[in-house]
């Protein structure tokens, strides 16, 4: 049966969404503890985790674009503009590069390597 979006996510897939779901609450506690670089650092993990899934691996790149305006980095806003428009093309063809951490401070085509825990996750996870 094909998933649909009201169909539930379950096994490795509910591991990888949940994991995210992880990083990205991480990421809004550090920015409201006023660390910023804690919740980059979140947020660049919460990236490596969503790649192969389209709609959070967009969000991801909204919530970095947010991030980059709160710092006012003009680079980090362009950047995050850009990968907007390929992050879900990217995610649904499976055309992401590996590892990558998501900010315009790396090429958004470079593959990188995966955390050893991020790995664990992403490995028992099954490519649609």
């Amino acid at each position: 049966m094909a998933r649909t979006p009201t169909t539930p996510v379950t096994g490795p897939r509910r591991a990888l969404r949940a994991a995210w779901s992880d990083e990205r609450a991480a990421a809004r506690s550090a920015r409201g503890r006023g660390d910023a670089a804690g919740e980059w650092n979140h947020l660049e993990r919460a990236h490596i985790l969503s790649q192969p899934m389209a709609g959070a691996h967009v969000r991801t790149h909204v919530a970095m674009l947010a991030c980059g305006f709160r710092r006012r980095d003009r680079r980090e806003i362009v950047g995050q503009l850009l990968r907007l428009i390929v992050a879900g093309p990217g995610s649904w063809t499976g055309r992401y590069p590996v590892g990558n951490t998501g900010g315009a401070d790396v090429s958004a085509l470079r593959p990188m390597p995966v955390p050893d825990d991020l790995r664990a996750i992403l490995e028992s996870t099954p490519q649609t």
